[in-house]
């Protein structure tokens, strides 16, 4: 079984750096493949609450018997909870949901374009962190403006900020800012949602490492040090997504991925989206 590094965050709290993500898993889907990768090695699960499967993974962690303590869940604050009582409100529900008394990971899932109510919502997660019902929190896809105002407004730094980050969107200017305040960089789509898997350069190295395009693809964001969440319901890929730590990427190799062409964000733009 894996043995996956932890990744230790600004608030002194540690979290695993490969875990599994479950975008647009359905619900009844979820237990299994939450089960399928605590057995493999994992001990972090992402899920959020739009993402209507909070239940089940809940009753995947609970039939993995896996103690809470050695677990790590995250979950995220849907765009239309952002007011404080609401954000209050919606984690609670997302407890209730998940079957757990605190989640290790709480994020603002978006900033929503046109909107600043999500300093309310910081500012109510930062009491959930006092009250323990999160241990650590964090935003998700936050452009660098918007953790500069949540910084200079509540005086608070993020733990974590998740966004869209594949060797075709490398994000190296966002990536430098979280390097300055502390904030840890969490990859969603690190595959590129599979377009970094056709990469010949990627391909390359693949073949000369005896490793699939995937497995590459995760050790260049694990020997960046990024956190990632590669999403899988199947058996075989929730395995080979873990077995990643048996080789490592030489200077040359990341040099070589680092060297795609910045291609375009494959998921919305947080300078325009509003769910």
């Amino acid at each position: 079984m894996a043995q996956v590094p932890a990744f230790k965050l600004n608030d002194g709290n540690s979290m695993p750096q490969v875990g599994l993500g479950v975008w647009q898993v359905p619900n009844g889907e979820a237990s299994a493949a939450v089960k399928e990768a605590l057995a493999a090695g994992y001990r972090s699960v992402d899920t959020a609450a739009i993402y209507g499967n909070e239940e089940g993974v809940g009753a995947g962690l609970r039939a993995a018997r896996v103690a809470r303590k050695d677990l790590f869940v995250t979950t995220k604050l849907w765009n239309d909870r952002h007011g404080y009582d609401d954000a209050q409100k919606a984690m609670d529900e997302s407890l209730r949901k998940l079957g757990l008394a605190y989640v290790d990971l709480y994020l603002i899932h978006w900033p929503v374009a046109g909107s600043d109510r999500y300093l309310d919502a910081w500012r109510a997660m930062v009491a959930m962190k006092e009250d323990g019902r999160a241990r650590s929190i964090g935003v998700s896809n936050f452009t660098q403006a918007q953790l500069q105002r949540l910084i200079d407004e509540t005086g608070v730094v993020p733990a974590v900020n998740q966004v869209e980050l594949h060797p075709g969107f490398a994000q190296r200017e966002l990536r430098a800012f979280h390097a300055e305040h502390g904030i840890a960089t969490e990859s969603w789509s690190p595959l590129g949602q599979g377009s970094s898997l056709q990469h010949p350069v990627i391909a390359g190295i693949a073949g000369r490492h005896g490793k699939t395009a995937a497995q590459v693809v995760l050790r260049w964001h694990l020997q960046n040090g990024l956190i990632v969440i590669p999403k899988s319901v199947t058996p075989e890929r929730i395995r080979a997504n873990i077995d990643v730590f048996d080789f490592e990427l030489s200077a040359e190799d990341i040099a070589a991925i680092d060297g795609i062409p910045e291609g375009k964000r494959l998921g919305p733009d947080p300078d325009a989206f509003k769910g």
